[in-house]
């Protein structure tokens, strides 16, 4: 156990530069965390996901970059979904998806971070019911965490949410603190980033 560093805490809208916080970064670890309130009942499920998108706002280079439980690692391989943290690394990281940032196609200009919960309508769940989500951004060369958002918005019949998004500035790797929330679910947020869902 050592001392854990702790990174840029950001507000909703607030952005930090990855590059300057973390000269020589070529690879992240996007860590995703959430509770569920006990009083809420049922099983929940929630997944997290990335969207790579191009200069057009859409899905880059097709669906296939929409990285998620179903398609774990973009065709390049610079966004992999590794689901739950197995390495004991951390603390509270409920899913993680690496990025390789050196290896993000230039045509790439953001990835975006949703969560959402699985099967929500037939469920009746919402992220009213979720508690304690966050999302950071470590690195992956020595395990730092270099920004954090913790999300304290009140939601009530969202059931999908993008947390935050890693993008372009120049030469630069950016973070910003997003949470947007959707009450159309995953399908809402795939749909406006042009990603078709079956």
């Amino acid at each position: 156990m050592g001392v854990q560093q702790m990174g840029v805490s950001l507000s909703k809208g607030g952005n930090v530069s990855l590059t300057k916080e973390a000269p020589g970064l070529t690879a992240v670890n996007v860590g995703l965390g959430w509770d569920v309130n006990t009083f809420a009942g049922g099983d929940f499920d929630l997944d997290a996901s990335a969207i790579m998108i191009g200069p057009e706002g859409k899905v880059t280079p097709d669906d296939s970059g929409f990285v998620f439980f179903n398609n774990l690692r973009s065709p390049d391989g610079s966004v992999v979904h590794v689901g739950d943290n197995l390495t004991g690394q951390g603390e509270g990281d409920d899913e993680v998806i690496q990025v390789d940032l050196a290896s993000v196609p230039p045509n790439c200009q953001k990835i975006v971070f949703p969560v959402s919960i699985y099967d929500a309508d037939s469920r009746k769940q919402n992220f009213g019911a979720v508690r304690n989500a966050f999302i950071r951004v470590v690195n992956q060369a020595n395990g730092s965490e270099i920004a954090r958002y913790d999300l304290t918005e009140d939601a009530s019949v969202e059931t999908a949410m993008v947390f935050g998004e890693l993008y372009r500035n120049g030469a630069e790797w950016k973070f910003r603190a997003v949470g947007q929330g959707y009450a159309s679910g995953l399908r809402g947020i795939a749909q406006d980033f042009g990603v078709n869902v079956g």
